[in-house]
């Protein structure tokens, strides 16, 4: 079985040379549409030693659409203003959160097309209407969540635009006497249980039961306060502590719930190493970090370069095969992570052109399309995948699905791309250790900085060795065993000695043995 796998892996290398050689020629004669010069930014991604390597673009602008370019059975529906938030719902449909207006405007996955505007709801006989809705999802029965911030509550609609209730007014002894319930982003799991970050609120992300009753905190970040901090905050003055930085948890930014059940959440992290978290049912941080540790984004380089000081997450979006996706408000990026902590690849950027922001607010995906809201444009920007993106996105797709050597074809054509991939040049290796040929397994890991991968193909390589050569090292052992018997018993019927005892001469003359 494993030399079949690494004939199978061997034959789809073989077969890559040619598609490789014809990719090289149209690379020749027609760059690609993904070069840096011809977008409003560069792509680059981080190396195992933190270097910055600038890399074909993932993604690229394909369109623009505000307001102004929307109507509604003919008529304008005007622009909008300051948007917080959109969402995908189960059917395609594209849900805006129109804060500045008062609104929800729900449009096809082509933004194209209006399918209805909602700005009131009837609420047990009386027309009621929403103040600053601010965050929007939707459930797996098309039910519609509002974060409805200025009243307090969160609104939840049928399908139809009739209420089916309202969460407001949490009461529970862990909630401060003044608390006032200010819902920014709201999210919703399988089991209809509502996932709330509110304003000022640093414990946790607030969970509500189906019937609108608030169970707690969900997800809290825990600060670390050194020996050193604790024992000044003991002896400082009153007026010195009151000056100093207050050591409270990191507030949530955004939420995302994948298919599984496991809550992402973006926050923005003080460090720059981590801001975004994988949540089990428990609350516990289950995300992995991959080689480099850094979930934060940009690193921070000595605020030397543009790249200096800590990107901050402000939404996360769960893609598909453990992908997900993280925006950068300070630098209008998008940084994509896999499900073992990777950088895939970063997009995006700050400025006026098309594919930049000025205050991007939320992310989402829309098929094979990224989609990013800007709320000071007021617009969505659509950003469709390079060839370079969508190789990425089916080779880890692949590996996730623990297909390996599937993959092996689509990382040779990344390389082609982006020689310096060293993703690349890990799932080629991975491939390769999972067939069996650790000495080719050692060649890709080694190049793609995998040093724990390496280890282990490194030692699978040496006990094959020491397996395939136990006979002829037993063999020759046998041998010179064997040897030295028969000489043994050949030496002692011939008188035969192999050390003969020197004789001594005295002084006085003789000879003595």
């Amino acid at each position: 079985m494993k030399r079949m796998n690494i004939m199978r892996i061997k034959k789809i290398m073989r077969s890559c040379g040619a598609f490789l050689l014809a990719g090289l020629v149209l690379a020749t004669a027609a760059p690609l549409r993904a070069e840096a010069s011809s977008l409003p930014y560069q792509s680059y991604n981080y190396t195992y030693r933190e270097d910055i390597v600038y890399t074909p673009a993932p993604y690229e602008p394909l369109k623009t659409v505000s307001g102004q370019d929307l109507t509604l059975d003919g008529e304008p529906i005007g622009p909008f203003v300051s948007p917080q938030d959109l969402c995908k719902s189960p059917t395609g449909d594209i849900y805006i959160a129109d804060t500045g207006n008062n609104r929800i405007v729900v449009v096809d996955s082509t933004v194209s097309h209006v399918r209805r505007i909602i700005t009131t709801f009837d609420n047990n006989g009386t027309e009621d209407a929403f103040k600053q809705p601010y965050g929007v999802a939707v459930s797996e029965t098309n039910q519609l969540y509002v974060a409805d911030s200025q009243n307090h509550r969160v609104v939840v609609l049928n399908e139809d635009g009739t209420l089916a209730r309202i969460v407001e007014n949490p009461q529970a002894e862990v909630l401060d006497a003044g608390f006032v319930f200010v819902p920014l982003k709201v999210s919703v799991d399988y089991a209809d249980r509502v996932y709330c970050i509110a304003q000022n609120m640093f414990e946790g992300i607030m969970v509500f039961e189906t019937n609108g009753e608030f169970t707690g905190f969900f997800g809290t970040i825990s600060v670390d306060i050194s020996l050193w901090e604790k024992f000044w905050r003991k002896i400082a003055t009153k007026e010195e502590r009151s000056n100093s930085q207050l050591f409270i948890p990191t507030e949530f930014t955004g939420i995302d719930i994948d298919p599984d059940g496991f809550v992402y959440a973006s926050n923005i992290d003080a460090n720059g190493l981590q801001g975004v978290r994988r949540l089990n049912p428990r609350g516990e941080d289950v995300i992995k970090k991959g080689v480099s540790g850094n979930l934060g984004g940009d690193l921070q380089i000595d605020g030397t370069t543009d790249y200096a000081g800590p990107s901050q997450f402000t939404d996360v979006v769960y893609r598909e095969n453990g992908i997900y996706s993280c925006l950068d408000r300070r630098r209008g990026r998008i940084f994509t992570y896999d499900h073992e902590g990777n950088l895939l690849y970063i997009f995006g950027g700050m400025g006026s052109q098309s594919g930049t922001f000025q205050m991007p607010v939320a992310v989402e995906n829309i098929g094979s399309d990224m989609v990013v809201l800007d709320a000071n444009n007021a617009n969505i920007t659509f950003f469709k995948e390079t060839e370079y993106g969508r190789l990425i996105n089916q080779a880890v797709g692949l590996r996730y699905d623990g297909d390996e050597a599937e993959a092996v074809a689509l990382w040779q054509r990344v390389l082609e791309l982006d020689e310096n991939n060293e993703l690349a040049n890990t799932g080629i290796g991975k491939a390769y250790l999972t067939a069996g040929d650790y000495e080719q397994a050692m060649k890709y890991l080694k190049l793609g900085m995998a040093r724990d991968y390496y280890s282990v193909a490194y030692k699978r390589y040496r006990n094959d060795m020491l397996t395939q050569n136990a006979n002829l090292f037993l063999t020759v052992i046998i041998v010179l065993v064997i040897a030295w018997v028969v000489w043994r018993q050949v030496s002692k019927r011939k008188g035969i000695t192999l050390f003969k005892k020197k004789q001594k001469v005295r002084r006085g003359g003789g000879l003595n043995a």
